[in-house]
């Protein structure tokens, strides 16, 4: 018997249910006819059902049926067409295949090529020319130089051009960094000797970038907790300094200013740099000590020694400068410290002017911290002025300054101090002509010597220096440096003091001024000077006939009294 499938049409709408209540989307199935042992499909010429055939108009019915025509024609040009792509990209792949010999052949000499036109190559005297009169090249180019001259210092050997020596390649690279990140050619010859050229290059990145803003709480007023969580009340973003600082807050965002809020007004912190903080520490100031700080100004340092006293002891700030003296002494007020004394003398002259003060009353200062005035090459991130404005006769004059300083400082320390006897020198520039040679002058005109700052980080100092051999102690010195330490550059030392005497190379002219006057009411000629008063006296005898010398001779013994 015939398989039916039963129909039923749902109401409201062209879906048709199966008896066993699945859906049927398509057309009506016609019985199966097993007898004749096929089936037949009853299928719409345009390809719509009866009931919406007989709703078409006859230019309707038209339209889809030749629409289904081509539809038909292009079945079948789509399978020739598809045929035809498989057989065009079998080709291009046989092709591919013989081409892929011939490049694996030639492709190490490609990739040779390629190499020999990546390495840097040195610009002739021309395009150097041409760059500073017609062309002047922009920053990226510049930079791209910078980047692969350095490739080919760092393998010289290997990368570097026939012909061309290591010394054309650092000019370039001197004269490209002088234009990229506005140097001097005098300072940056003065870098290229104190860094390695990888180094060199991170420093001065480092200075195109402003250092954290630091803070010191007053722990004569408050603690750091409470000035932390005061401060983050007020919208202010900070963390603890370090592991080595306990008093110093980083501020990373602040929207208020940091300048001037309840908390500065009232003294709790004091804006200083981190680096700062480092000589206050190296030098470590006892409990009722005396303690000179030789250039004191802004005054930062002053109150952070009073702070570590606990207003106990006497501090002395002394400074040149008048002007600067106000913010001292504000700062000094606003902080609460009452332990110090300002004072406004030349610190090179200050032994000999206070020298009664001293020893006399106060019996010379335990400590003497000594800041002294630089070129400024480790702030020139705060400065950028400094990149062009220093020169060798800066350098000089900074360094003789800070040799007639430290000796002064030595000078007015007591070494028989119970607790103290230190020197503590620093710096804010990084140039070897002004830290490490300062501290060789000052151990070989006094009687000191170097010792541990107590810093746990930092580089250590130079004993070698191009052609300068300094004491083997200067290890125990600190270099800081923006790019390693993220802080302003620094230079610190300590020296202790063991003898008030002074070398005797430092006594012989006064020895010498001294010994005229050792008779009272004599009058001593030195005796090199009169022997060569007698010799002259002597040639200019024998030179006169010898009738003239005898009648001389005669009136002199005549002109003589009888002695008694």
């Amino acid at each position: 018997a015939p398989a039916k499938a039963k129909k039923i049409k749902s109401k409201g709408n062209n879906v048709e249910l199966s008896s066993d209540g699945e859906v049927e989307e398509g057309s009506w199935e016609m019985e199966e006819e097993e007898e004749d042992g096929s089936s037949e499909e009853m299928v719409d010429d345009y390809g719509a059902s009866s009931s919406e055939e007989e709703e078409l108009l006859p230019i309707e019915k038209a339209a889809l049926k030749q629409k289904s025509d081509r539809g038909d024609l292009s079945e079948d040009t789509s399978e020739e067409e598809e045929e035809e792509e498989q057989v065009a990209e079998e080709a291009v792949e046989e092709a591919s295949g013989e081409k892929m010999g011939q490049k694996e052949e030639e492709s190490p000499d490609l990739q040779i090529n390629l190499d020999i036109d990546e390495q840097f190559k040195l610009p002739t005297n021309e395009q150097i020319e041409r760059e500073d009169i017609l062309f002047p090249p922009d920053l990226h180019t510049i930079h791209q130089r910078i980047k692969g001259n350095m490739e080919v210092l760092q393998d010289f050997v290997v990368k570097r051009e026939e012909g061309r020596t290591r010394q054309e390649y650092l000019a370039l690279l001197r004269r490209d960094m002088a234009a990229y990140y506005s140097y001097s050619d005098f300072l940056l010859m003065k870098l290229m000797d104190i860094f390695p050229l990888p180094e060199l290059i991170n420093f001065l990145e480092a200075n195109e970038v402003p250092r954290p803003v630091t803070i010191r709480t007053n722990t004569l007023k408050t603690r750091r907790r409470d000035l932390a969580q005061a401060l983050i009340n007020r919208g202010v973003n900070l963390d603890p300094l370090g592991k080595w600082s306990k008093t110093g807050l980083v501020i990373y965002d602040s929207s208020v200013p940091i300048g001037a809020t309840p908390e500065y007004l009232a003294g709790h912190y004091m804006l200083q740099g981190a680096s700062s903080l480092l000589p206050v520490m190296a030098l470590a100031p006892q409990e009722n000590e005396r303690i000179l700080d030789m250039c004191c100004a802004p005054g930062g340092k002053t109150s952070y020694i009073a702070q570590l006293m606990k207003n106990t002891g006497m501090i002395l700030a002394n400074d040149s400068n008048a002007e600067r003296l106000r913010s001292v002494v504000g700062n000094l007020h606003r902080l609460g410290v009452t332990n110090a004394v300002v004072s406004n003398c030349d610190g090179r002259q200050f032994p000999k002017v206070c020298s009664c003060l001293l020893w006399s009353v106060l019996g010379g200062f335990d400590r003497v911290l000594l800041d002294a005035p630089c070129s400024g090459t480790g702030v020139i991130s705060k400065d950028p002025a400094v990149k062009t404005n220093k020169d060798e006769k800066d350098i000089l004059r900074c360094a003789h300054l800070q040799k007639e300083l430290i000796l002064s400082a030595i000078d007015s320390v007591n070494a028989a101090s119970e607790t103290g006897g230190y020197i503590v020198y620093c710096t804010c520039s990084i140039t070897v002509e002004e830290n490490e040679w300062v501290v060789d002058y000052a151990l070989k005109k006094r009687n000191v010597r170097l010792v541990a700052t107590g810093l746990d980080f930092g580089k250590e100092g130079f004993t070698r220096f191009k052609d300068r051999r300094f004491h083997p102690s200067l290890k125990s010195t600190r270099r800081f440096y923006p790019h390693t330490h993220n802080m302003d550059g620094f230079f610190i030392a300590k020296f202790k003091k063991f003898s008030n005497a002074i070398p005797q190379a430092q006594k012989e002219p006064a020895v010498e001024a001294a010994t005229p006057s050792a008779v009272p009411g004599t009058v001593m000629e030195p005796q090199p000077k009169k022997k060569k008063l007698e010799g002259s006296k002597v040639d200019k005898e024998q030179n006169r006939p010898q009738p003239a010398l005898k009648k001389r001779r005669s009136l002199q013994a005549q002109s003589r009294p009888l002695k008694a």
